[in-house]
């Protein structure tokens, strides 16, 4: 079947409607906010504002397990940021991460507070600052961030391709969902591949290669993720399904992912 819409693109793309499906309502071509609002500060150091998507996940999952080896300084306040209701364009929100995205946290620790945005940099920020879940071995450190910056390079494939064409697109086409679906299939055979000889993503030490990738492909071959389990076959990559089983297991996966959730 040709699902060719016969569409041609003008010499000058101009927003004129919403595009539809899921996420129409809060996508637009312009950055800023559009209401003003401030951020809730609680009592704890740490300061996160999010919601429990992938991404936000990342960072809870991280935090919860800063909590379990004892870092008493990784107590944090949870904010929901309702993705779904616009609440990232508040003025306040737009101050931490000015790209509008969650998730965003502030750091109250020291006298001048430190704004971070984008989870893989967050990711990084509390590993560095916690001395956890980072190697300082320059191998298996490098090695850790090659899979922590293929997390955030790949992953668009996934969720912004695959997911947005599979799961939330206004019509189904076979041309873009056929494309991501190649993609994520290839990405998950890197991941296999890569665990056949690996326990994890970096080596034998779990890391935040691990707790970055995990809510996606992790929740992806548990079909956890668009209801596309049966669709890209995920019981077939039984490397990546062994990782992923033994990561939902941990205690502290289980804790983030129960927060921030609307």
């Amino acid at each position: 079947m040709n699902n060719n819409t016969g569409y041609t693109p003008p010499t000058i793309w101009t927003w004129e409607n919403e595009s539809g499906g899921k996420f129409a309502n809060i996508n637009r071509p312009i950055a800023g906010s559009t209401f003003e609002k401030d951020l809730s500060v609680g009592k704890h150091p740490l300061q996160l504002y999010s919601i429990g998507t992938p991404n936000g996940v990342k960072v809870t999952i991280m935090l919860e397990e800063l909590l379990a080896l004892g870092h008493s300084g990784a107590e944090y306040d949870a904010w929901l940021i309702d993705i779904f209701e616009g609440d990232q364009f508040s003025s306040g929100f737009v101050k931490v991460n000015p790209n509008s995205k969650i998730p965003a946290l502030v750091d109250y620790s020291s006298d001048s507070p430190i704004k971070i945005f984008e989870s893989g940099s967050i990711l990084h920020y509390l590993a560095e600052k916690f001395d956890s879940f980072l190697s300082t071995d320059p191998k298996l450190r490098t090695e850790t961030m090659n899979w922590l910056f293929w997390q955030m390079g790949s992953t668009p494939f996934l969720g912004g391709g695959f997911g947005h064409f599979y799961a939330y697109a206004p019509e189904k086409f076979k041309y873009p969902i056929d494309r991501f679906a190649m993609e994520v299939k290839r990405q998950l055979d890197v991941l296999d591949r890569h665990l056949t000889e690996n326990v994890y993503l970096a080596g034998d030490d779990y890391s935040i290669a691990d707790i970055a990738t995990w809510p996606w492909y992790g929740a992806l071959v548990l079909g956890n993720l668009y209801d596309a389990g049966e669709f890209l076959q995920v019981q077939t990559y039984e490397n990546v399904q062994r990782w992923a089983t033994e990561i939902v297991n941990r205690p502290a996966v289980k804790r983030g992912q129960i927060v921030n959730h609307a």
